[in-house]
């Protein structure tokens, strides 16, 4: 899935508002990116993970680092 990034300067009164809006939306696509990773992983058997050389104790980390490579 790719993920679009638009960054514009705004400056005065409206730039810390619109600042924190960016913040939210980046927060909620990592965390968006975290759950599709994590419930894809966590839906495939012990069989398919072993075959990717995945344990299952390594599914939280591996979501958290998909979703910090946003």
């Amino acid at each position: 899935m790719a993920h679009v990034t638009e960054h514009s300067m705004h400056y005065g009164l409206a730039a810390p508002f619109h600042n924190a809006v960016a913040a939210v939306r980046h927060w909620n696509a990592r965390r968006n990116e975290y759950a599709r990773i994590y419930d894809e992983l966590t839906r495939c058997s012990d069989r398919e993970l072993a075959d990717i050389s995945v344990a299952r104790s390594q599914i939280p980390e591996i979501a958290r680092a998909a979703a910090l490579a946003l």
